[in-house]
């Protein structure tokens, strides 16, 4: 007998949702090492978990090229199952803690540490929508037809896209400095410092036109004013230069060297001064290996490519991740190969080579865009600049924070200098800045949406924080820390059937302490 249509779509629409306890999205190509954690953690409380990854690794950044941990200034308040992590990479190679590791290890130690734990990760399941029901998540259902049931979900990704999808509100871009009254909000006046020019760079070739990526004058704000713009993406890059692990740079398919012009115009105008260091920073791993960052004004980051990413289309992400992972393929290649670098400087880079036993699914090139800044949810509490300066101690203390204010290039913009007796355009590079701050308090609060919005949703990457603010928690560390406490809330959440603005904070406290996670130095 033949089945009507109707009926198999009838039934395959009302299948049954698998329940869970707990629901944690890690999103992007690899669940963030925040989302492994706050899995973790849920686990360890006996809550049956699930991990939702779209892509095929864990980890995020952790695994994804970021070897070198973002630690200065804050080592002695990480803690908990964070500093685990760093203890467990330190075991592999044979140290108390390891603060860098091999990405490959990375990953490794959080798939063994997932398998530890009973933990069920979900490759390539991405978000597609959720029900809601009485302001609360009653099912997410993923593109691959998976429906999820949980008692209580944890939006770990680096975009946000759980929290957006569940209604809950949130910012983009730079706050103005009128908005929280943070003296480091807005626009920036353009200053020198480590990520300047070093020399005067024309903004437009022979032909009168802006080089590539420039933008135009006119776009630039007032000082002090927000906008939707915000701080630039990379790829970190793992090389080697040990010869039998090595393998050439490759030249990317569709490589234009006019595409490197600025790079060639700051060659130019640096002359015999020209270094390496002008166009990346490289820190060494174990394994004579290299974690690579942006260094100079022209680097492996890539201002105002990534504006659109938080808001766009699956589609169009995949575009802009492709534009940046070109950027940071040809820049590396017009280093080795171009005429216009010199001589020493190719000699150095010729040395290094992409790493045979990293990324081989995505022929050794990082399998995570550094996704910087995104969304930023507008929750129950907003981190400012005056939480990282005065006002450093909270009562609802989850764990802590201690990175510079950090933000990282946001546009090269063309800019009118007098030359008697002309005026003519340069290039400037807008918005780097980095500025220390003493440890600080994480709030329970900023992992919590506004009241009435979705009751059972926390979020531990998208944290409730002015853009200044920001800047120093996006950090991997203070991403696990957070998601050890939303872990431990959302555990003591369920088993007290008590709703997550309401649970007893000190009974988490007590209990994160008890994980030797760093609440507070005022009461440790």
């Amino acid at each position: 007998m033949r089945v009507p249509l109707v009926f198999l779509l009838a039934a395959f629409c009302t299948q049954a949702a698998r329940k869970f306890d707990v629901a944690v999205y890690g999103a992007t190509a690899g669940a963030t090492a925040g989302g492994t954690i706050a899995a973790i953690a849920a686990a360890e409380q006996g809550m049956l978990v699930a991990l939702l990854e779209p892509g095929r690794h864990v980890g995020g950044m952790l695994s994804g090229g970021l070897g070198r941990t973002d630690m200065d200034r804050q080592e002695n308040v990480i803690g908990g199952f964070a500093r685990e992590f760093f203890e467990r990479a330190g075991k592999h190679y044979g140290e108390a803690v390891s603060w860098r590791f091999e990405p490959s290890v990375a990953e490794r130690i959080l798939n063994d540490w997932l398998k530890q734990t009973g933990i069920e990760v979900m490759f390539n399941h991405r978000l597609a929508s959720v029900t809601k029901r009485a302001g609360r998540i009653v099912g997410l259902r993923t593109t691959s037809g998976e429906e999820i049931d949980a008692s209580i979900y944890i939006d770990a990704s680096y975009e946000g896209d759980l929290m957006k999808i569940a209604g809950v509100s949130y910012a983009i871009g730079r706050d103005s400095r009128l908005l929280y009254d943070e003296s480091l909000a807005g626009r920036q006046d353009f200053l020198p410092g480590s990520h300047q020019f070093r020399a005067a760079v024309p903004a437009s070739g022979p032909d009168g036109k802006l080089l590539p990526y420039i933008q135009p004058q006119e776009t630039i704000e007032p000082t002090g004013s927000g906008s939707r713009k915000f701080q630039s993406y990379c790829f970190r890059i793992c090389l080697t230069r040990n010869a039998a692990n090595r393998l050439p740079l490759p030249r990317p398919e569709g490589y234009d060297p006019a595409r490197f012009e600025l790079a060639r115009a700051y060659l130019k105008a640096l002359g015999d001064g020209a270094r390496l260091a002008d166009f990346m920073g490289i820190s060494l791993l174990p394994n004579d290996k290299t974690d690579i960052n942006s260094g100079g004004a022209v680097s492996t980051n890539l201002p105002g490519a990534s504006w659109e990413y938080p808001e766009a289309s699956q589609d169009r992400r995949q575009e802009i991740w492709r534009e940046h992972l070109t950027w940071a393929q040809g820049l590396l290649y017009f280093l080795v190969n171009d005429p216009a670098v010199p001589a020493h400087i190719r000699l150095e880079m010729n040395q290094w080579g992409l790493a045979k036993d990293e990324f081989p699914d995505t022929s050794h090139w990082p399998h995570q865009l550094y996704i910087r800044e995104g969304r930023r949810m507008l929750g129950e509490y907003v981190l400012t600049q005056h939480d990282l300066q005065e006002h450093r101690h909270k009562e609802d203390s989850v764990g802590m924070g201690g990175y510079n204010i950090d933000i990282r290039e946001v546009q090269w913009a063309a800019h009118d200098v007098f030359h008697f007796p002309e005026v003519r355009k340069e290039v400037f590079m807008e918005g780097y800045l980095s500025m220390p701050v003493e440890p600080y308090d994480i709030p329970y609060r900023s992992l919590l949406p506004r009241r009435g919005q979705c009751e059972n949703l926390l979020v531990t990457t998208c944290i409730s924080a002015s853009s200044v603010a920001y800047a120093s928690f996006r950090m991997e560390p203070q991403y696990m820390i957070a998601g050890h406490a939303a872990g431990v809330a959302a555990a003591q959440s369920i088993k007290t059937n008590v709703a997550l603005r309401r649970i007893d904070v000190r009974r988490l406290q007590k209990e994160l302490r008890r994980q030797k996670q760093i609440v507070c130095l005022h009461a440790q």
